[in-house]
């Protein structure tokens, strides 16, 4: 039976995330409630493969799922629509230089549901992780012109040689998926072994995701937290052409 706890603060005065196989070992996937948002607290969470999850109008509450979905960036293979999309658009991508931009449109209402979990606070907490380092995001913008509109992009943490990718959004077909294209030569050329998606669903099933058991996932994320980031602050110039998506990121070579 699942039985989630609230956290409880140690002696360093931060919060300490119980081990999910202790408290859910049904895999239900909820593993505690409380705390708080503040940077120090994300980055503890995430080291743990937990992150969090809830309604603008409920506590807080932390998940570590069973089984978790992730996908192996070499592995990625776009379809022959997303191929398509990205030959014939004049869209240019971007890395970081838009972050607020970004998680503010994946915060926006969606057609298929109510309301947002990615509330004002949230937002603050992870451009704070941005302002420091570890959050990214990848924009895609319209080239047309006299205008440079954001037309899709997605955003996450990078921690050691672990993606963790949070959300993604659409103005126009596809440019979600071709920011996440772009996601996976980064995380390619980066050796990282594989991003963490969190949930699976259809979209990301597409894509070429799949799911491991929650101890294997905790047991390789805490192998690959610790090895040296790559430069990916370093690239904040990088403008990608959607037509360029198909050939190789030439001399980007980010393993430290």
């Amino acid at each position: 039976m699942t039985v989630p706890c609230l956290l409880q603060v140690d002696r360093k005065g931060q919060y300490r995330f119980p081990a999910p196989a202790k408290v859910d070992p049904d895999g239900y996937g909820l593993v505690a409630f409380g705390g708080d948002l503040d940077p120090s607290t994300l980055l503890s969470a995430y080291r743990q493969g937990i992150f969090p999850w809830f309604n603008a109008d409920e506590p807080i509450a932390w998940w570590c799922p069973e089984p978790r979905c992730i996908i192996d960036p070499n592995q990625f293979k776009p379809s022959r629509s997303l191929k398509a999309a990205a030959r014939t658009q004049p869209y240019q991508l971007t890395l970081n230089r838009d972050f607020a931009g970004v998680i503010a449109a994946c915060a926006a209402p969606r057609d298929y549901a109510d309301g947002t979990w990615i509330s004002e606070e949230i937002q603050d907490s992870y451009h704070a992780l941005h302002q420091s380092g570890f959050a990214f995001s990848i924009e895609v913008w319209a080239d047309e012109p006299a205008q440079s509109e954001l037309i899709g992009g997605l955003y996450g943490l990078q921690l050691g040689q672990a993606f963790f990718g949070e959300s993604m959004f659409s103005r126009r077909t596809e440019t979600s998926k071709m920011a996440f294209w772009l996601l996976m030569k980064l995380c390619a050329a980066s050796g990282f072994d594989w991003v963490d998606c969190q949930l699976p669903n259809d979209h990301l099933m597409q894509l070429g995701a799949t799911t491991v058991p929650r101890e294997q996932f905790l047991r390789q994320l805490a192998a690959m937290i610790d090895l040296p980031r790559p430069g990916w602050n370093q690239l904040g110039g990088l403008t990608v052409p959607s037509q360029a998506l198909s050939q190789p990121l030439a001399g980007l070579h980010l393993v430290c």
